[in-house]
């Protein structure tokens, strides 16, 4: 598989990662089985998506605990990065970012990740109670231990700020430019795909600038772009896309037209061409420094997944996805 860096210390991934939240969090239960996604982890592995994007939060706890028992055998084939800073509860989600919890929180997940350093350690969400400079410096103290090789920031929603006016991402730029001062960010993760570009305007430009990397999250629309959800099939009641605006059967059907023109261009490419494939390389065309990791949990899609990364779209291509609809319905 292609090779991507990520920031400036030149970490090497697969140009494609592996997303694993949907193994242990916010999709249907009853469809997680723990074998079945560690096969996945090991076929990402055998085939070249090094990248296993996991958190602490995850389950909680349960995610990395997967991730480790890969780990344990195959620690030189991966790329590790986990994330630190929310807790979850019964019914709410809270962010810390006390110094002294983002150190106990790093070595809790070294323990369950069954590793000695975590490659890339993400700050999943600023805690308003804490200056961010005081949690990316606790962050930055760990570098300088050894437990972890490079930092990563995860962006705030992209449509934080556009109650006060504000462009998309300018609230987590904000962030990156106060962080930047203490010690360098080596990558930022937030969404980006065909149905949801925001990310280009402000977000992808500022990372290019600074040879930082892009963690694409959700590169296929939680599954939409590939044209395998029927509209009005619903989802589990614990399933985030139950209560999602944008997964109603009324938006899914209007959404369509995307999914088509998907589809359409995989055609120009071969019959053994997917939409999701097609949705990964123009993910991939945005720049080399960006690097998509689809969410999945079984091994067939991470095989298709990562084969998108010898799909080189024309510039034809990439005219007709620059072209299609944009998504409907909220995506707050």
């Amino acid at each position: 598989m292609e090779r991507r860096t990520i920031g400036a210390a030149a970490l090497a991934v697969g140009a494609v990662g592996l997303g694993c939240m949907p193994m242990s969090w916010a999709y249907s239960a009853s469809l997680r089985r723990g074998d079945e996604s560690l096969r996945a982890v090991h076929r990402a592995l055998d085939v070249g998506s090094s990248l296993l994007d996991t958190a602490d939060m995850y389950g909680p706890f349960t995610n990395e605990l997967l991730v480790g028992r890969a780990l344990k055998e195959r620690r030189s084939d991966a790329f590790v990065s986990t994330k630190v800073g929310l807790l979850v509860g019964d019914q709410h989600i809270v962010a810390n970012g006390r110094p002294g919890y983002v150190k106990r929180a790093c070595d809790a997940s070294l323990r369950r990740l069954q590793t000695d350093v975590i490659d890339l350690y993400q700050l999943h969400r600023a805690d308003p109670e804490v200056p961010v400079e005081e949690t990316w410096g606790a962050m930055a103290e760990l570098v300088r231990a050894g437990k972890v090789r490079a930092l990563g920031l995860c962006a705030v929603g992209a449509r934080a700020g556009r109650r006060s006016g504000a462009r998309p991402h300018d609230v987590t730029i904000g962030q990156l430019e106060r962080v930047q001062q203490v010690f360098p960010v080596s990558a930022v993760q937030a969404e980006l795909s065909v149905w949801s570009p925001e990310a280009l305007e402000t977000l992808l430009p500022w990372c290019a600038t600074r040879g930082v990397g892009f963690l694409a999250a959700m590169p296929l629309g939680n599954g939409f772009l590939t044209g395998r959800l029927r509209p009005g099939a619903g989802f589990e009641a614990d399933d985030v896309r139950a209560r999602h605006p944008r997964f109603t059967a009324e938006m899914m059907a209007a959404n369509q037209p995307i999914v088509a023109g998907l589809r359409r261009v995989a055609r120009r490419h071969g019959a053994h061409v997917t939409p999701a494939q097609v949705a990964l390389a123009w993910v991939l065309a945005q720049g080399p420094h960006v690097v998509p990791v689809p969410g999945t949990k079984q091994e067939r899609w991470v095989t298709e997944n990562s084969a998108a990364t010898r799909l080189r779209l024309t510039a034809e291509d990439l005219r007709e996805v620059a072209g299609l609809p944009p998504a409907q319905g909220s995506w707050d």
